[in-house]
């Protein structure tokens, strides 16, 4: 696959992509108050004095946010910061009620770690990548303006205001949309299986700035656009595909890039200006006056890091290593929590049924899981009833499929049947028919039969003319309306024909 280029009228540019990912702490209190997180709650039923900037109020750091963005650090292997500090970033705004943001930058809570983007040559990532992450710091969210309540006026939730958030800095090592939403996927993945985060998007949970510039191949970073809270994977690939083409057309027309802040448009796949980018010194950083230095003992440190589960990496390796699956099927059912989740339940319970070890029945788990569970569901639509979906019926139906008292075919009507009514897959298999003929003898007597019928192709097979078994397989299986034991079936042919 070749590198990802904008073809300009002068030539190739290529596009250099930083992210700044936000994405709100998993804790039941706000980083500096008591008040509720809650998603979805009445406009300002959540704000406390604190987050409302009433006279007198002090902040107090929440334990549970520290810790989170802690553990968050260590799971992309970062450095973590026993001592930080907090500072105060000056700037109004309607919804920022103190008049600054609590933020940290002088001396951030994480240091530089990274995270490894699998290749996928079909999404144009040739090879595995390294992206440097520079820090992640924790700060406090503002609020919400809604323009569209009132004709004239707007209005100010301050639900959000004073949530914690952990924002996520990456170094600028990405160089196409590809290797973007590959690293917020990961980056997402990763967030959720540690808990720190929901990741949620459409919520606002997980959000992202998208910093981009354009060069010719070679030369020196040029200068930067930041695009504001872009909250999907796609828009935040749309953002860098259209922001590109924009520099790179205004510089071949003689203009010249300014540092600005923009925003997407996902109606039309475009960016507008917002606003001039300001530097670090436009917001008057200086320490908070209200709040000590964050310092980790070790005992905090350790419990920390005994608290995380195995990463996506680790799970990746070990299901290739020690379950042997396939390189595509490990990265699959490790790229969502929920995924492997189901995937390792489900395995469990069926090696369990089977009375094997995981190994032994992995694959054909992994690829019910995979590709023909979900199917069935798709197929079914609304017919479905997800809940009727259990590990145990799923493993049951696994369990006979793997006896050879049911096919392939029949696994996926079982499960059709399961999914709408909620019957017990052994009973549907007995009611319904739904089962393989392994009698030996009531299959050779089939065979018999279509052999007797067809001596002109016997003769031919006989001759030399190996590939009409498939004929004689199909015949047979034909006449027993798919009943018949596939493996028997192939068995007792092998013999009756080549005897």
């Amino acid at each position: 696959m070749s590198t990802y280029r904008i073809q300009g009228a002068t030539g190739e540019w290529e596009v250099v992509i930083g992210l700044e990912v936000h994405a709100q702490v998993t804790s039941n209190a706000k980083l500096f108050s008591g008040a509720a997180t809650a998603f979805g709650a009445e406009p300002n039923s959540q704000v406390s004095l604190v987050d409302a900037a009433m006279p007198g109020m002090l902040p107090v750091p929440n334990r549970e946010c520290i810790r989170q963005a802690v553990r968050t650090g260590m799971a992309i292997d970062a450095q973590i910061n026993a001592w930080s500090r907090f500072d105060r970033k000056n700037y109004f705004y309607a919804d920022l009620p103190q008049g600054y943001q609590i933020s940290q930058l002088y001396h951030p809570i994480v240091g530089e770690g990274s995270l490894t983007i699998e290749a996928d040559e079909k999404a144009g990532i040739p090879a595995d990548k390294v992206i440097g992450i520079e820090r992640i710091h924790v700060e406090q969210d503002a609020g919400k303006l809604m323009h569209d309540q009132h004709p004239s006026m707007s209005y100010v939730d301050l639900n959000r205001s004073g949530v914690a958030l952990m924002e996520i800095v990456s170094k600028p090592d990405m160089r196409s949309p590809a290797e973007a939403g590959a690293y917020v996927r990961k980056l997402r993945a990763i967030l959720r299986y540690v808990g720190s985060c929901d990741g949620n998007m459409e919520e606002g949970s997980m959000r992202a700035d998208v910093n981009v510039s354009v060069r010719k191949p070679g030369d020196e970073f040029g200068t930067r656009t930041e695009t504001k809270n872009v909250n999907s994977v796609r828009f935040v690939m749309q953002t860098i595909e259209h922001e590109a083409r924009r520099q790179v057309d205004l510089i071949e027309d003689g203009g010249k890039v300014v540092q600005e802040t923009r925003l997407f448009d996902p109606n039309t796949g475009t960016t507008r200006s917002m606003r001039s980018k300001e530097d670090a010194h436009d917001y008057r950083y200086f320490p908070d006056p209200d709040l000590l230095p964050l310092e980790l003992d070790e005992a905090f440190l350790a419990e920390c890091r005994s608290s995380l589960p195995e990463l996506p990496d680790a799970k990746r390796a070990r299901y290739v290593d020690a379950l042997g699956l396939s390189d595509y099927n490990a990265r699959e059912l490790t790229a969502e929590v929920e995924t492997y989740a189901r995937f390792e339940q489900l395995l469990s319970e069926t090696a369990a049924k089977l009375g094997k070890g995981d190994r032994d029945v992995a694959t054909q788990v992994a690829n019910w899981s995979l590709s023909v569970a979900p199917g069935v569901m798709n197929a079914l639509g609304s017919e479905a009833n997800p809940a009727h979906a259990t590990a145990a019926a799923q493993a049951a139906i696994l369990g006979m499929q793997a006896a050879g008292e049911i096919s392939g075919g029949q696994a996926k009507e079982i499960f059709e049947i399961v999914l709408k009514s909620g019957r017990d897959p052994a009973e549907i298999a007995d009611t319904e028919g739904l089962k393989q003929q392994s009698d030996t003898g009531a299959i050779e007597a089939v065979i018999d039969e279509v052999l007797a019928a067809n001596a002109d192709k016997v003769e031919e097979y006989r001759g030399g003319k190996d590939k009409l078994f498939g004929f004689f397989v199909g015949q047979t299986m034909k006449a027993m309306q798919g009943k018949g034991n596939p493996a028997v079936v192939n068995d007792l042919l092998r013999k009756k024909l080549d005897g």
